[in-house]
């Protein structure tokens, strides 16, 4: 197990950051770990793990005091409650030091065993992000793997980029990293953000493989909010669908009225009860769903005005600058963790 460097040699060699959102995962957290470190050694690179903790009801946290306290690569972010999991991928982007940036699950679905691969391509191709793309979605139900395809085509045509097999999983360099920390909204899209940066990116395919333990916590409505996320935050489009759909209808309203006129001019108007009972059940109908769609824009709008932080910080677990000791302090809120500069851990005291 290696830590930061420590002689000047070794101070040349890139560190490694390995992101991990942990949500409800103290069953098999442990076990997970030794599978990454097993994997980072594979690297012959110094590395750093950083874990943030989302907000878990069980016993997570405390699985990651005890990792930490023996050893001394973790370093952790516990967030005062579940912001999702976008938030806690920005909170430990922004808390990660190293030359490359590597972001994963921590349920098992990103084999670590991809690690030492990914950082191969990353030496060799001087590639800026090296993605892991899904061959297959893996074990879901038809309605998961029915809604998923429909919202990618739906993006793809919407905002001219590909996200066809696009997944968390991926390794990024210190430029691509510098460059995502300079997009501050709070509507966080992780994967679509790195696609939209246009940095070079080689991908590398992998089976996504069952849960190591538990079950997903994406609930339909997550899916869901995730997706109006994604769509809104890359595309205008269904904005500019509402005022396509205005001019049809106007269209249509304009021959209606001349036919209307014509057949009162000629004596042959006929009563049309159920014909104007459908046209405003039709255009009410598509009022809805035009105020709906300026609605979810609106919202993005006014949850970027309010300028909140994306996360709260509980607690945190940082190395020193040796990496010798690891120290624990409570009510830090700022998005920004830095690095610890004395060895006393008593003087941290609790922010008010």
């Amino acid at each position: 197990m290696e830590a930061l460097p420590k002689a000047s040699t070794e101070m040349n060699r890139p560190l490694l950051s390995v992101v991990i959102p942990v949500f409800r995962e103290g069953a098999q957290l442990s076990a997970f770990l030794a599978g990454v470190r097993d994997s980072l050694s594979q690297c012959d690179l110094p590395y750093e793990l950083v874990l943030v903790d989302d907000g878990s009801p069980d016993d997570t946290w405390s699985v990651i005091v005890g990792e930490a306290k023996s050893s001394e690569t973790i370093c952790a972010l516990r967030l005062s409650r579940n912001f999702g999991k976008e938030a806690a991928l920005c909170a430990g982007i922004e808390c990660a030091q190293g030359d490359a940036v590597i972001v994963m699950d921590a349920d098992g679905q990103h084999p670590p065993s991809l690690i030492p691969e990914m950082v191969r391509t990353w030496q060799s191709s001087g590639a800026d992000i090296v993605e892991a793309v899904k061959r297959r979605r893996g074990r879901e139900s038809l309605s998961s793997k029915i809604g998923a395809q429909l919202f990618y085509f739906i993006l793809n045509k919407l905002s001219g980029f590909h996200f066809k097999g696009a997944s968390d999983f991926k390794l990024m360099n210190r430029k691509a990293v510098d460059a995502w920390l300079k997009m501050h909204e709070r509507n966080v899209f992780f994967r679509g953000m790195t696609v939209w940066m246009g940095f070079t990116t080689v991908q590398i395919p992998f089976e996504v493989v069952p849960r190591s333990a538990g079950q997903s916590t994406w609930s339909i409505l997550k899916r869901l909010k995730l997706a109006l996320v994604g769509i809104t935050a890359f595309s205008s489009f269904p904005l500019h669908l509402v005022t396509f759909a205005g001019v049809i209808f106007l269209g249509l309203s304009v021959l209606l009225g001349i036919e209307t006129l014509y057949l009162k001019l000629t004596g042959e108007a006929v009563s049309g009860f159920a014909t104007v009972i459908l046209l405003e059940l039709i255009i009410g109908s598509l009022l809805m769903i035009s105020l709906g769609i300026i609605g979810e824009y609106l919202a993005r709008i006014y949850e970027e005005v309010k300028g909140r932080p994306r996360y709260l910080i509980k607690e945190s677990i940082e190395r020193s600058e040796d990496s010798r000791f690891l120290r624990e302090h409570r009510g830090v809120v700022s998005p920004n963790i830095q690095n610890a500069e004395h060895n006393d851990p008593s003087r941290f005291e609790p922010i008010e």
